[in-house]
């Protein structure tokens, strides 16, 4: 089985951008978006022999994620169990006959931290949604998840100590999110492998001079080792500030 997770940063704009050749070229069983930031109504896709799962926030361009599948879920759900958490379509969750799968575009902290108090809420709702479904049946964990964990996960770890994305809160609440029975498939194999990102930004060329961040994730079930075949990054695939994930397993 083929997932990938691909941040579109607006899908309206990634699609006039190639979305879809790539979309037909990697022919994924399942695939993730996160930031779609339309409405209902504002796009219609032909993505043949796909189901198609969206959850918009309900502010308008804003946020948004969605899910692509081959095959029909047992269930789908949207969203995390806290009202407050709710509203900005960040969440959806596919239940298979083997696993669960959650495509999920976890909050920004923005500049000056301002919104971390409710990124660690965020956090903590998030992790115990993981815990309690891998109770159930292993977890696949996809999407951006908005910090680079270890100093090997950006390119400029000593300037960007206090910045959004690489606190010491946050890359500490991945700590325990992994410490939980998760592992991160990309570092599970290729624990030491440098420059390797998934997201630049636009400004001083950040993306030509490969001066990125990997924020950019598939989080697996410890449990799952076995079925895990390769974690891999398409750095070379544009359309976004960000670029495809995928995870190839034995499902």
């Amino acid at each position: 089985m083929k997932l990938v997770s691909w941040n579109v940063n607006g899908i309206r704009a990634c699609v006039k951008k190639g979305f879809l050749d790539y979309f037909n070229e990697v022919d994924a069983d399942i695939f993730c978006i996160q930031e779609t930031k339309l409405q209902e109504g504002q796009i219609d896709l032909d993505l043949k022999g796909h189901q198609q799962y969206w959850h918009y926030a309900e502010k308008k361009g804003y946020s948004g994620t969605a899910v692509f599948s081959k095959q029909k879920p047992l269930s789908v759900s949207y969203g995390l169990e806290h009202e407050g958490l709710a509203k900005e379509g960040r969440v959806i969750t596919l239940e298979f006959e083997e696993f669960y799968l959650i495509n999920v575009y976890t909050p920004n902290s923005q500049r000056e931290l301002l919104r971390l108090d409710y990124r660690m809420l965020w956090e903590d709702k998030f992790r115990n949604y993981a815990m309690e479904l891998d109770n159930v049946k292993p977890v696949i964990i996809c999407g951006d998840l908005n910090v680079a964990h270890q100093e090997i996960d950006l390119k400029n770890p000593k300037s960007n100590k206090k910045s959004a994305g690489f606190s010491d809160q946050e890359r500490g609440k991945m700590t325990e999110l992994l410490g939980t029975g998760f592992l991160d498939t990309f570092r599970y194999f290729y624990p030491e492998k440098t420059a390797a990102y998934t997201w630049w930004s636009y400004i001083r060329n950040a993306r030509e001079r490969n001066a990125g961040w990997r924020i950019d994730y598939f989080i697996a079930s410890d449990r799952l080792k076995g079925k895990l075949l390769d974690s891999q990054i398409h750095h070379s695939i544009l359309g976004s500030d960000h670029c495809p994930v995928v995870l190839e397993t034995t499902h």
